[in-house]
């Protein structure tokens, strides 16, 4: 069923608002994949915060005319998914995930801080650790010496106070 001109300006209005709050944009190719597969990339998708949507390649070409994901505009022909985040690393995981266990998505590319990326560009970004871990591990590398030092300290007051205690103890027994 085609859309009359009010509907294509509003699908383009809705993601031309996608890709002004995204970072990152991956496309797949879906050709093949059953309903009940799409709805578990899509439920993924929704819990990790990223937009996926089935769009006309000529109304998303359109959307994203003028944003850092024009360089992709090469790459939207065929059935297409399109995955937007404002997580820079969420969609390319959510995609490249899904994509392990289902050899039906073809991941064709994405774009990310303004440049175009291929199927190994993508597999990358979805490797980077979250946020989230990002910072634990930050705050692990800031607390490691710390606490090094706490342990260190330590052991010298549990060796100081074991000599001190035994001396009484040995001048005791002399």
């Amino acid at each position: 069923m085609s859309l009359n001109r009010s509907e294509k300006e509003a699908v383009i209005n809705d993601v031309t608002g996608l890709a002004a709050k995204a970072q990152t944009l991956v496309l797949a190719e879906y050709r093949g994949i059953t309903v009940a597969d799409l709805t578990k990339l899509r439920a993924s998708a929704r819990s990790n915060g990223v937009s996926l949507s089935v769009l006309k390649n000529t109304l998303a070409r359109r959307a994203v005319a003028g944003s850092g994901f024009e360089v992709v505009s090469d790459l939207m022909t065929g059935p297409l998914i399109y995955g937007f985040s404002e997580d820079a690393v969420a969609a390319a995981r959510v995609v490249a995930d899904f994509a392990k266990t289902n050899d039906k998505l073809v991941i064709r590319g994405g774009a990310y801080g303004g440049k175009a990326l291929d199927l190994n560009g993508v597999k990358q970004l979805a490797s980077i650790p979250s946020k989230e871990v990002l910072l634990a591990q930050l705050l692990g590398l800031m607390q490691s010496p710390i606490s090094r030092i706490a342990r260190v300290l330590a052991a010298i007051a549990e060796k100081n106070g074991g000599a001190a205690q035994d001396a009484p103890a040995e001048a005791v027994a002399a």
